[in-house]
């Protein structure tokens, strides 16, 4: 009898204090989820900080790169035409009769008679700070054929900036061209400047022209303000 009782008394001895570990370790489980969760959560908005302060810092730096462009543009200019520019204080990509394309502004030469030899049409577009324009591919000459247009007589056209030299065409920037859209009809006098015809084929509507032919142009340079 007396083993019984303490027997009872051992099993009765050791019992609690196994409830009471199960009790510890659920309690300190649920602290540990608690401040798991609560980490969680600082960490998740932490990331978003982080991603928030990124996309802010990017900004920054297309804003400085932006800027940069535009004073480059502007020391460009002997005397920089605000009032051309910044009308009402709000500054716009091109002057007026300007158009712009991408990262450039066009000028289409539309005067009446007379018109320009293709060393006078480049010296006008200097005076605007410009140059005749440089054709980069299929994409500009579509834009330029959309704004140019028929004239006088089926030879002429616009002077653009493309001449032979060495019996080689190249660029006013000093690239040889590898477009080569030239006609395939024979116009007029051939000789060493380029001449644009308005045709509805625009990988077929350059003309080899002789530089004292009297015609319009285009002009090219950098847009003053960059597309998003």
């Amino acid at each position: 009898m007396e083993e019984e009782v303490s027997y009872s008394t051992v099993a009765f001895k050791y019992g609690p204090p196994r409830g009471k570990q199960l009790l510890l370790m659920c309690l300190l489980s649920l602290t540990v989820g608690v401040i798991m969760t609560e980490q969680k959560a600082n960490l998740s908005e932490l990331m978003e900080g982080m991603r928030i302060l990124e996309n802010k810092t990017a900004k920054l730096r297309r804003d400085r790169g932006d800027l940069n462009y535009t004073l480059g543009v502007i020391l460009n200019f002997s005397s920089f035409p605000v009032t051309e520019y910044c009308p009402d204080k709000k500054c716009q990509p091109c002057r007026p009769n300007w158009i712009r394309f991408q990262e450039k502004c066009y000028l289409f030469y539309e005067e009446e008679h007379p018109w320009k030899t293709w060393e006078e049409s480049r010296r006008y577009c200097q005076n605007e700070t410009a140059d005749l324009v440089v054709i980069d591919g299929l994409q500009e000459q579509e834009f330029i054929k959309n704004h140019t247009k028929f004239y006088f007589d089926r030879c002429h056209g616009y002077w653009f900036g493309l001449y032979e030299k060495d019996k080689t065409w190249v660029w006013i920037d000093g690239r040889n061209d590898n477009l080569r859209f030239w006609t395939n009809e024979t116009l007029g006098s051939s000789g060493p400047c380029a001449l644009m015809i308005p045709r509805s084929n625009p990988t077929q509507s350059w003309d080899p022209a002789d530089c004292v032919f009297l015609n319009k142009f285009i002009c090219e340079r950098e847009a003053l303000i960059r597309s998003e």
